[in-house]
């Protein structure tokens, strides 16, 4: 079986574990990774075996100088690959499509750039048949992503129709709070709907849904309240049983002592996750 050979350019928070996870696949190959950094975060990289790439010459000179084994930029990468995975940061994205294109090439983007760029937002378990055949998608955010599976669960069975939330942001990524994010306060974005909502009209038009959103000093997840109108009457075992349909919902109970997110952390490292991840979505 021939192999689809991946690239993944940005091996930050996002492209380490998309590299990861595409080595994992059976008819994936890695074809590399490229980033800008030279320092300990693409030397993980390395040690992993990856093929090391750099954006472009100059940074490729950075590495070396800086003793990583960078054998290409980007231009390179994208030759030997089928699909380029682009994790750079938000709005990097939208200035390297061009070279995409140019390159005929797939490309699928994050969630940090605008829907309009590809045309097509995407999440997995709401509208997989709908990517096939594209040249690009976009896969939405990890607050959208968890917003459509929730909603979809109720839609599935029925159940929804409409849904208003809130949701708790952390203030940044756990690798970088020690350069910025908040301390000692709240900060509500000033618009209502927050962008979320929208966003998850993105993958489904039908969705009834407003956000609002809130930036809360911690970096560990993102925690979301709903308050939903369903379109009958319900019993709380009818609505839990719609949920428990999705294989990216998890059910966990106080009485278990996940109380908090740190906790669920905890619970995701003790099992091995890496990176003490949950893929999952969990709903008390």
């Amino acid at each position: 079986m021939k192999k689809i050979k991946v690239a993944v350019n940005g091996y930050g928070v996002i492209g380490k574990r998309v590299a990861d996870a595409v080595v994992l696949q059976d008819d994936m190959e890695l074809a590399g990774v490229c980033d800008v950094v030279s320092d300990w975060r693409i030397r993980v990289a390395e040690k992993k075996n990856y093929p090391v790439f750099a954006f472009n010459n100059d940074f490729k000179k950075q590495m070396t100088n800086s003793g990583v084994n960078a054998i290409g930029n980007l231009d390179d990468l994208i030759d030997t690959a089928d699909i380029i995975i682009d994790c750079t940061p938000k709005k990097i994205a939208s200035k390297n499509i061009e070279k995409y294109k140019k390159a005929n090439i797939k490309f699928i983007v994050q969630g940090g750039e605008k829907h309009e760029i590809t045309g097509h937002s995407f999440s997995a378990e709401n509208n997989y048949a709908t990517a096939i055949g594209l040249e690009s998608t976009r896969v939405v955010s990890c607050n959208t992503t968890s917003i459509i599976r929730t909603l979809t669960a109720l839609k599935k069975a029925g159940l929804l129709r409409k849904a208003r939330g809130t949701l708790l942001r952390r203030a940044t990524d756990p690798w970088e709070s020690h350069l910025g994010g908040i301390m000692n306060t709240l900060v509500p974005e000033p618009e209502i709907p927050s962008h979320q909502g929208p966003d998850a009209q993105t993958v489904d038009n039908e969705l009834d849904v407003i956000t609002a959103a809130v930036k809360v000093p911690e970096t560990l997840s993102h925690l979301h309240y709903w308050n939903v109108q369903l379109t009958r009457k319900a019993s709380k075992e009818e609505v839990i049983a719609a949920f428990k349909e999705s294989t990216r919902i998890s059910m966990i109970n106080y009485a278990d002592g996940l109380s908090s997110n740190n906790t669920i952390k905890e619970l995701m490292l003790a099992m091995g996750r890496p990176y003490g991840d949950m893929y999952e979505v969990a709903l008390w």
